[in-house]
C-alpha cells in the first residue's frame, strides 16, 4: 500500500464543496496542506454555512460554475490547476429523485461525462474521485454488499449513480485516467441537510426537548441502513487518490441499524422515550423501499488502510448535541 502522505504543492478542486461531504473534505485537505478550490453554482440561499461551521470558508477559493456546464468546468480546471478532482456534486436526496427524475439524472449522472471529458481534454494526470452511492445496490441479492455485488437500483437517483460509476470505470479503462469510484453507504453528520431522515430525527429531538414540537412523523421505522460518520468517510476518498493504481471501493461500517434504532438512540440522548413521540405516517414511505443494506469495507481496509472511527452511538450523540445547541440559540430571545 502506498503511504498516505501528501507531498507539498497538492491542489484539489471539489465540486459540491458546499455540501456535507464537500465541507468535511475541504477541511481535511486544508489540514493536510492542500490548496483547495471549490466549484459553486451560485444560488439564492446561504450555501456556505457548512464551510463556516468547519472554519474552512475563508481558506477555500470558490469558483463559479456548474457540473452541467462543461465550459465552466474547463475554466475551473484552468484556474485551479488541480492535481486531484473530487466530484461530489449531485441531486443527492433520494426521495426527490422521483419528483425530479430528469434533473437528478442530468446532475448526478450525465454531468459526470462533463467532468471526465474536461479532465481528458486538459490534463490526464489529474486524479479523479467519483462519489457513488450504496443506492446502486437497491434490491440487494446478498446480505452483505461489496464491490462484486450486482446492481439493482430502486430510484432515479440510484440509476443515475450506476451510470456515473460505470462511466468512471470506462474512462479509467479506456483513457487511462486515474479515476476511482467510492461506493459510500449512508454517512451522516451535524452538517447533514434537514430533509434527510437522520437529521430530521436529530433536529426533532432537539425541538421536542426544547418544547418547540410535539410529535415526529416518520415512514418505515424498520428500514435498515449502514450508517457512518461523514468525517470518517472523506478520509477514504482522499486515500483512494493517494494510491498508485485507481480502483473502486465500498466504504461502510459493516453494521446496520433500523430507523427505529436511530430514533431510540437519539431520543435517549436527550433523556426521552422515542415511543411517546414518534408516529408512523404511511405517506412518508418510499415508493420503492430498500429494506436493508449492509456494506463490507474489507477491500478498503486491506488496500487503503481505512476503517471507520466513529460508532453509531457517537454519531447520533454528535448530531443531537449539535441540534440542541443550534436550535437552542435560534429559539432564545
Amino acid at each position: 500500500m502506498e503511504k498516505n502522505k501528501s507531498p507539498a504543492g497538492k491542489r484539489a478542486l471539489i465540486t459540491g464543496v458546499t455540501g456535507q461531504d464537500g465541507a468535511y473534505l475541504a477541511r481535511l485537505l486544508l489540514d493536510k496542506g492542500y490548496r483547495v478550490f471549490g466549484l459553486v453554482a451560485r444560488r439564492g440561499s446561504d450555501a456556505l454555512w457548512r464551510l463556516r461551521e468547519l472554519r474552512a470558508d475563508a481558506d477555500v477559493t470558490l469558483l463559479a460554475g456548474d457540473v452541467t456546464d462543461v465550459s465552466s468546468l474547463l475554466r475551473a480546471i484552468e484556474q485551479s490547476q488541480p492535481t486531484e478532482l473530487y466530484n461530489l456534486a449531485a441531486q443527492s436526496f433520494v426521495d426527490k429523485s422521483w419528483d425530479l427524475p430528469s434533473v437528478t439524472v442530468q446532475v448526478s449522472g450525465m454531468a459526470v461525462t462533463n467532468v471526465l471529458e474536461a479532465i481528458r481534454c486538459t490534463d490526464r494526470k489529474i486524479r479523479f474521485y467519483q462519489a457513488t452511492s450504496s443506492e446502486i445496490f437497491g434490491r440487494v441479492r446478498s446480505p452483505v454488499q461489496d464491490e462484486s455485488t450486482p446492481f439493482h437500483p430502486r430510484s432515479p437517483y440510484g440509476v443515475a449513480k450506476v451510470f456515473a460509476h460505470w462511466l468512471t470505470v470506462n474512462y479509467r479503462e479506456s483513457h487511462g485516467l486515474h479515476a476511482s469510484s467510492g461506493i459510500l453507504f449512508n454517512h451522516e453528520s451535524p452538517l447533514r441537510g434537514p430533509e434527510f431522515v437522520t437529521r430530521k430525527i436529530s433536529s426533532s429531538v432537539a425541538r421536542i426537548k426544547l418544547g418547540l414540537q410535539d410529535k415526529l412523523k416518520l415512514g418505515n421505522l424498520d428500514a435498515k441502513r449502514d450508517w457512518g460518520f461523514a468525517g470518517d468517510y472523506v478520509e477514504a476518498m482522499w486515500r483512494m487518490l493517494q494510491q498508485d493504481v485507481a480502483d473502486d471501493y465500498v466504504i461502510a461500517t459493516g453494521q446496520n441499524a433500523s430507523v427505529r434504532d436511530f430514533c431510540r438512540i437519539a431520543f435517549s440522548r436527550a433523556g426521552l422515550d422515542y415511543e411517546k413521540y414518534v408516529e408512523v405516517d404511511s405517506a412518508l414511505f418510499r415508493r420503492a423501499e430498500i429494506d436493508a443494506v449492509l456494506g463490507s469495507a474489507a477491500k478498503a481496509k486491506a488496500r487503503l488502510g481505512w476503517s471507520p472511527k466513529t460508532s453509531l452511538e457517537e454519531l447520533v450523540a454528535m448530531m443531537v448535541d449539535a441540534d440542541l445547541a443550534r436550535i437552542g440559540r435560534q429559539s432564545s430571545p
